[in-house]
């Protein structure tokens, strides 16, 4: 039983990689799950004792390299944080660096930012990018709270309208480094960037 569940995990794991690599190369949507099996060297019947379909496997697949990061924004403690701005520019520091250095995560945010058309059979992608960036950005807007709470943000901020400004901040930055990452340092353009954002509102 044990080594079944080893051979099944095996498995997931090699469509998950197949799925990466021809995401990348193709775009999710000239890539059959025919295409990823083959790839992963089996079945089509495999794929699908896996994954329902191929919204199921992209998500599963971005999931994979993005849960740890947004779980590192989740830790910050918005109700007992004393520091909450400083943990909030560190965990996002955190996701640049990996972004910037890490291949498998930097080959995943291409795919989610330049290969997939959120239409036909990917729009339950779009449900989740939308989900993911939601919480992401209901945990900035109480990170902002308590950093109001504290003193470090200005009282008369709508905290609302800076979380949402600050993941198009975040967001841009990321996306104009994909289009282009000659153009500028992502680290050292959101290390600046940050601070210039967060130094306003004090």
């Amino acid at each position: 039983m044990r080594r079944t569940k080893e051979d099944a995990q095996q498995t997931r794991e090699s469509l998950l990689d197949a799925a990466e690599r021809l995401f990348a190369e193709r775009g999710v949507s000239r890539t059959s799950l025919q295409d990823i099996a083959k790839a992963a060297g089996v079945t089509r019947g495999a794929v699908y004792w896996h994954f329902e379909d191929k919204t199921e496997l992209f998500n599963a697949m971005m999931a994979r390299t993005t849960l740890p990061m947004e779980d590192t924004l989740k830790s910050i403690d918005t109700e007992r944080e004393a520091n909450p701005l400083v943990e909030l520019k560190a965990s996002m520091m955190d996701v640049m660096r990996r972004i910037a250095h890490d291949p498998r995560t930097q080959r995943v945010f291409d795919i989610a930012t330049l290969k997939v058309e959120y239409v036909d059979e990917l729009s339950g992608i779009r449900e989740r990018h939308l989900n993911v960036h939601g919480s992401c950005q209901s945990h900035v807007e109480a990170t902002f709270r308590r950093a109001q709470s504290l003193g470090h943000i200005r009282a008369d901020l709508n905290l609302h309208v800076l979380a949402v400004t600050y993941m198009a901040l975040v967001n841009g930055l990321i996306h104009n480094w994909m289009l282009d990452q000659s153009r500028h340092d992502l680290v050292a353009a959101a290390d600046a960037g940050i601070d210039v954002f967060l130094g306003g509102l004090r």
